[in-house]
């Protein structure tokens, strides 16, 4: 949350933000609904049970991680255990 606050913060958006979430209970809690509302940004999270809502980015973040974590250990030394 103090990493979104800062961005709205920082950038101080004219409109609306829209925020994409997943399900979880702080995402679905009064607390969250009332800190977006307060600070003008529109909360969008996926459909229970649907994987096809957010398969772009969660394919997209797949392949970073993949990527990252083997250019990641093909900079590593060899280990000579």
């Amino acid at each position: 949350m103090q990493a979104l606050l800062m961005a709205v913060w920082r950038r101080k958006p004219k409109g609306e933000v829209l925020i994409h979430s997943d399900q979880g209970s702080q995402f679905t809690s009064m607390d969250w609904a009332s800190f977006l509302k307060h600070h003008n940004l529109v909360h969008s999270m996926s459909r229970r049970g649907n994987c096809h809502d957010n398969a772009v980015a969660e394919s997209f973040f797949n392949l970073l991680k993949r990527e990252r974590i083997l250019f990641a250990c093909r900079l590593q030394e060899p280990r000579y255990d």
